[in-house]
C-alpha cells in the first residue's frame, strides 16, 4: 500500500513537472498574443500594420526553424534524452529575450524601432522559443505510449498553461502601473516574469523523464531518419495533416482574439481592466474544468470531448457579444469558454502525440522532434498570419491608438476580430473532427507496435 501511494505520488509530480514546460512558455506567448501589438502602438508608439507586417514574415522564418529544430531534437544524444536537455539550456535565454521584447527605445526614430522590433521579434520567436517549444512539445510522446496517461499529461500541460496565461492577463497591467505605467515599466515587468520563466523550466526538466523509444531503438537498429525520409513519412500521416490544419486556424485565431481582447476591453465595453474580469474568470473556470475532462476523455474520447469544447466555445463567443456590456452575461460567457477551452486544451496535444504512433505504424518511421516541429511550423504560420490579420483589420478599420475615442469602423473591426473570426474558426474545426477516428484505431495500431519489436527482437 505504501509502495502504490508512492508511485501515485510520483506520477503526480512528473505531470505537473511535465505542465510546468508550458507554464514558462506562457509566460512570453501570452505576452506576445495579448499586449505585444498593445504595448507597441500604445507605448512603443510603432505603426501597428508595419508590426503586423513584421510578425507575419517573421512567422515564416520561425516556421523553417522550427523544422530544423525538429531534426536537432531527433538527432539529439545525451544521457537526458532527446528532449529534456534543451529544455535546461534554453531557459535562461528565453528569460532575457523576453526582456528584450518588451524595451523597444521609445527615443529612436520610426525606422530604428521597426528594426530593433524585428531583429527582438525574430530572436524571440524564431530563435529562441523554438528551441525551447519543439523539444517539449515532443516531450509528452517521449513520456510515454500509454493514451490514457498522455490526455492526463495534456490535461496538467493545458492546467499549467492555463495558470501562465492567468499570471500574465491578470498581473500584466497592475505590474505595468506599479512600476510606473510607462515603458521602462514593461522592461521591469518582463523581469519579472523572466525569472518565474527559468524555474518553471528548471521544475520540467528535473521533474520528468523519457522513456519511449521507436521499434527500431527497442531491437538495436536505430538509425538517424534522413531529413527527406521524415517529410514524406509525415505527409502519408493523414492525422498528422489534420492536426497540424487545426492547430495552424487555431494559433490564428489565438493571435487574433488575444490580441483583440485588450482592445475589445477598452474600446467596446469602455474599461481596459475588464480583460481581467474577461480573461481571469475565463482561465479559472478552465482550470477547474480540467479536474474532471479525464474523465470525459476515458468514457467518450479525446475526439468527441474537442468536439464538444467546440460547440462551447462558439456558445460562449455568440454570449459575449450579444451582452451589450452587461457584466453578468460576460461573466456567463467566460464561464461557458472556459468549460470549452478546457476540453480543447486538455486534448488537443494529446492527440498530437498519438499521430507519432500512427505514422509510424503507417511509415515505419517515428519523428517526434520532427511530428512535433512540423506542426509547429503549422500553428506558428498561422499565429504570424493572425498577427498581420489584426494588425491589418485594425489598419483598415482606422484605429488610432491615441484617439480618446474610436471611429465606428474601427470599433466594428475589434469585433470581427474578438468574435467573428473565433466563431468561424470553431466551426471549421468542427468540419475537421468529423474525418478524424484516430481514437478507435489507436489500441490496435499500438498492439501492432509492439508485436513488430517484439518480432525484431527475436529475429
Amino acid at each position: 500500500m505504501e509502495n502504490r501511494s508512492k508511485l501515485t505520488m510520483s506520477k503526480v509530480i512528473e505531470r505537473f513537472s511535465y505542465g510546468c514546460g508550458d507554464f514558462g512558455c506562457n509566460i512570453i506567448y501570452t505576452a506576445m498574443s495579448a499586449f505585444l501589438l498593445f504595448y507597441y502602438t500604445d507605448y512603443a508608439g510603432v505603426n501597428a500594420f508595419a508590426v503586423g507586417t513584421i510578425m507575419m514574415v517573421s512567422r515564416f522564418f520561425d516556421g523553417i526553424s522550427d523544422v530544423i529544430m525538429g531534426v536537432i531534437v531527433d538527432r539529439t544524444r545525451s544521457k537526458y534524452g532527446k528532449a529534456r536537455p534543451w529544455l535546461l539550456r534554453m531557459c535562461v535565454p528565453f528569460a532575457l529575450s523576453g526582456i528584450l521584447l518588451f524595451s523597444v527605445p521609445t527615443s529612436w526614430a520610426s525606422a530604428p524601432k521597426l528594426v530593433y522590433v524585428f531583429i527582438t521579434y525574430n530572436l524571440v520567436s524564431t530563435v529562441i522559443y523554438t528551441a525551447i517549444n519543439v523539444p517539449y512539445s515532443a516531450l509528452n510522446a517521449l513520456m510515454t505510449q500509454d493514451p490514457y496517461e498522455r490526455s492526463v499529461l495534456s490535461i496538467f500541460r493545458n492546467l499549467l498553461a492555463t495558470a501562465g496565461t492567468l499570471t500574465i492577463n491578470t498581473f500584466t497591467l497592475p505590474l505595468v502601473e506599479y512600476f510606473g505605467d510607462n515603458t521602462s515599466a514593461w522592461t521591469k515587468t518582463f523581469c519579472v516574469f523572466g525569472l518565474l520563466a527559468v524555474a518553471a523550466f528548471l521544475v520540467n526538466f528535473f521533474g520528468t523523464k523519457e522513456r519511449v523509444r521507436s521499434v527500431a531503438s527497442e531491437s538495436g537498429n536505430a538509425e538517424v531518419v534522413p531529413f527527406k525520409v521524415g517529410i514524406k513519412a509525415l505527409f502519408r500521416n493523414k492525422y498528422w495533416i489534420m492536426m497540424t490544419g487545426m492547430l495552424a486556424l487555431f494559433f490564428l485565431m489565438y493571435s487574433v482574439n488575444g490580441g483583440a481582447t485588450v482592445y475589445y476591453a477598452k474600446d467596446i465595453l469602455g474599461d481596459r481592466n475588464l480583460v481581467g474580469t474577461i480573461n481571469g474568470i475565463f482561465n479559472v473556470v478552465q482550470i477547474a474544468g480540467m479536474f474532471f475532462i479525464a474523465m470525459l476523455v476515458k468514457k467518450y474520447g479525446k475526439r468527441n470531448v474537442f468536439a464538444l469544447g467546440l460547440v462551447l466555445d462558439i456558445i460562449g463567443m455568440l454570449v459575449l457579444n450579444f451582452s451589450g456590456g452587461a457584466i453578468s452575461l460576460i461573466v456567463i460567457s467566460s464561464v461557458i469558454r472556459g468549460v470549452g477551452n478546457a476540453c480543447g486544451g486538455a486534448t488537443m496535444w494529446a492527440m498530437v502525440s498519438d499521430t507519432i504512433d500512427y505514422g509510424e505504424w503507417k511509415t515505419g518511421v517515428r519523428t517526434e522532434g520532427l511530428v512535433n516541429s512540423a506542426c509547429s511550423f503549422g500553428y506558428k504560420i498561422g499565429n504570424g498570419i493572425g498577427s498581420a490579420l489584426l494588425g491589418l483589420i485594425l489598419e483598415v478599420g482606422g484605429y488610432v491608438g491615441e484617439a480618446a475615442a474610436q471611429s465606428a469602423s474601427a470599433l466594428a473591426s475589434i469585433k470581427v476580430c474578438f468574435v467573428w473570426i473565433p466563431v468561424a474558426v470553431y466551426l471549421i474545426g468542427l468540419v475537421i473532427m468529423k474525418f478524424y477516428h484516430l481514437d478507435r484505431e489507436f489500441d490496435g495500431i499500438i498492439e501492432d507496435l509492439k508485436n513488430r519489436a517484439k518480432n525484431k527482437q527475436e529475429v
